[in-house]
């Protein structure tokens, strides 16, 4: 397993920082900084986007909720996209409800709901009872559960709903499983729970009898570091309620008996349909259904089949995260699954057509269909939000939303200056600090050559050069030609050289002829990355150990 400990980090900021000049030497008033206000300057292309909802009566209005980017609604078809949630003190967001009787009231669980390496925590349930115009942070509100992936609000009660509280990702704690809600989120009652390793993963309310409930448990927690950080077990389950959540029967009837993760759909003209897309403990790889399954129960989850050898609708995306399945609310045969690429299927989920894909997204989260309107479509994904009216034939732009997630920032020495950095799921981009028409569009920012999640480092003596970093690849990225070369010092990834995702790049700020990038060894060159030199020992334990907050959970890595 490769792991690298953070004391890399420290110790090649620290370095860095013996470059600078003394603090002492230039010190400014505050009065300087007094006048300046934010503004936003894009990207304006969509991130990572998790939640979705729509307003069954009011075909124009859609909400989606960011992984780390906030609530954002849309009255127009999608057409613009307003931020709604900046007040809060969470923008991590897992799933939004609607109440199917009062669409004023709307829930948010925070919290994206996923066990993956670059995962965001929240706070809790918020509620609004006016669209979206204000929100109320609700108290207790299962605060402690820091991963929401899933609500359900009664279809008569806009007071009664479920939770899916998944927990900590990095440590046990109680209050995750399945909660409810009798008082609009006031209070809650824990109605299934398996252990503190064991969180809740999905949740589904019959449409046609509310006392019916599914819900799937997920026994899974992170490691602190990156690659191969997952601890996963059999531990869960899918499960029915026929009592409104008081008593529960765990459904394994033609269901593997290693079950991992459990995401469900209900066909709503035809109840007793249910699918299911799931993990097992078998490992699975990108592109590949190993492991995985689409199952399909015409008799209220009693019995399953699988009823098709394409293995596409149960594929993992690029985090690793399970597709999610949505059943066209007036016809149970029509069925989708937000896999690589989003997928339908008409025959009830013996074959697949794919209806979306890249350009334009790819690795699809989630998927909103209009029961009054089927063709009325609101998916999202890792390149955030597209609307369609006319059942996927045509999709609106992901260039209107900025929630792309950025990790880290740089800037180039120029007028107008390029603020350059990582896009997750995008790539990179530089974007000019304004723009030549009035106003600052995509057509100012650009591609940098930087992985997803690197730093970038613009040359600061050559305006026309951009470096970037992230695990062994260093680039280099030229303006004028669009050529984007690999100048790492590390071009094979193996002993004695360990990497992470996302690496350190600098220029020195007392030399910019130097160039510093760190693995678990500092590398230094003079030249553009011509050559290097290696200028620190291993500064990183090959093997840190595992900290004592994973127990048991590791007993069968053979790596741990």
């Amino acid at each position: 397993m490769i792991r690298l400990s953070d004391f890399v980090k420290v110790v090649f900021v620290l370095a860095v920082a013996m470059c600078l000049p003394s603090a002492h030497a230039q010190q400014y008033s505050e009065k300087m900084f007094r006048e300046m206000r934010w503004r936003m300057v894009g990207p304006f292309r969509g991130g990572r986007t998790r939640a979705a909802a729509g307003v069954p009566n009011q075909p124009n209005v859609f909400y989606i909720g960011a992984v780390n980017g906030g609530v954002w609604k849309s009255t127009d078809y999608g057409r613009t996209w307003m931020p709604i949630f900046d007040g809060e003190p969470t923008q991590s967001i897992g799933d939004i409800a609607v109440a199917p009787s009062d669409p004023n009231i709307v829930y948010v669980g925070s919290g994206e709901g996923l066990q993956r390496p670059d995962l965001s925590v929240g706070d809790g349930i918020y509620r609004s009872q006016d669209a979206g115009k204000t929100w109320t942070h609700l108290h207790p509100g299962l605060r402690d559960g820091q991963q929401i992936p899933a609500l359900a609000v009664d279809p008569r009660n806009p007071n009664r709903l479920f939770a899916a509280v998944l927990g900590h990702p990095y440590g046990a704690n109680t209050e995750r499983g399945i909660f409810l809600s009798e008082d609009g989120g006031m209070s809650w009652k824990k109605v299934l729970y398996k252990d503190e390793n064991t969180g809740g993963a999905d949740v589904q309310i019959d449409p046609a009898n509310p006392q019916i409930v599914y819900a799937s448990l997920w026994q899974g927690r992170q490691g602190p570091w990156e690659d191969g950080n997952d601890y996963s077990g059999p531990g869960g389950g899918l499960f029915k309620s026929t009592d409104g959540g008081n008593t529960w029967r765990q459904l394994t009837g033609g269901l593997p008996n290693n079950l991992v993760q459990v995401h469900i759909a209900i066909a709503p003209s035809q109840s007793s349909r249910l699918y299911a897309a799931f993990s097992t403990t078998q490992k699975s790889q990108y592109g590949s259904g190993k492991g995985l399954g689409f199952y399909r129960s015409d008799d209220g989850g009693e019995t399953w089949s699988n009823p098709t050898d394409d293995g596409r609708p149960a594929m993992k995306i690029g985090g690793g995260d399970l597709p999610m399945v949505k059943v066209d609310p007036q016809n149970p045969d029509i069925v989708y699954s937000t896999s690589i690429v989003t997928l339908r299927s008409n025959d009830g989920g013996k074959t697949w057509t794919s209806i979306r894909g890249a350009p334009g997204g790819d690795d699809y989260q989630n998927l909103w269909i209009n029961p009054n309107d089927p063709k009325i479509l609101l998916l999202v994904s890792d390149q955030g939000a597209l609307v369609s009216v006319n059942g996927g034939e045509t999709w609106s732009t992901w260039y209107n939303q900025p929630t792309a997630q950025m990790y880290h920032v740089a800037v180039t020495d120029t007028y107008p200056y390029r603020i350059c950095g990582g896009q997750q799921e995008s790539g990179s981009v530089c974007i000019s600090s304004r723009g030549n028409d009035g106003a600052i569009t995509f057509r100012d920012w650009h591609s940098a050559g930087v992985i997803e999640y690197g730093y970038a480092a613009p040359d600061p003596l050559n305006p026309d050069i951009v470096y970037g970093a992230g695990r062994n690849e260093v680039s280099k990225m030229s303006w004028s030609t669009g050529q984007v070369q690999n100048v790492t010092p590390i071009p094979l990834r193996q002993e004695p050289y360990r990497v992470e995702r996302t690496e350190p790049i600098a220029f020195s700020p007392v030399d910019p002829h130097v160039l510093y990038y760190a693995a678990n060894f500092l590398f230094k060159t003079t030249d553009g990355g011509k050559n290097w030199q290696t200028i620190s020992p291993d500064l990183a334990q090959k093997a840190p150990g595992v900290p004592a907050s994973l127990g048991a959970l590791t007993a069968k890595d053979p790596d741990a």
